[in-house]
């Protein structure tokens, strides 16, 4: 029998993760008023990168996660959580393992 949990939980797994340059772009830069060029001066990146980053043609990197993380005061693991969450959803819905021999499988 399947429960509420069980469903929601299925349904977790269907939703795409969001992008961290959609929450960047979404919710903070507006909630603080912050312009794209003023955030990248203060970070230390090209407006290019950041750009990039905000409209999710480019993953947020573990050095620009620490820039992020020092700049908003919330730490650079959870921007590289966001980012390896998203580009794991993204690979599990192309990658093909069908054919991949699982060895502990075997081994029973």
């Amino acid at each position: 029998m399947r429960t509420i949990t069980d469903e929601a939980e299925e349904r977790s797994r269907e939703r795409p993760r969001t992008h961290p340059g959609e929450i960047l772009r979404e919710d903070i830069l507006p909630e603080l008023g912050l312009s794209r060029p003023q955030v990248a001066a203060d970070l230390g990146v090209e407006q290019q990168q950041l750009e990039a980053v905000l409209e999710e043609r480019e993953a947020v990197t573990p050095e620009l996660a620490i820039r992020l993380g020092a700049y908003l005061g919330n730490g650079p693991e959870i921007w590289l959580r966001m980012q390896m969450a998203h580009d794991l959803w993204q690979a599990q819905r192309v990658v093909d393992i069908s054919k991949i021999p699982n060895v502990n499988s075997a081994a029973a």
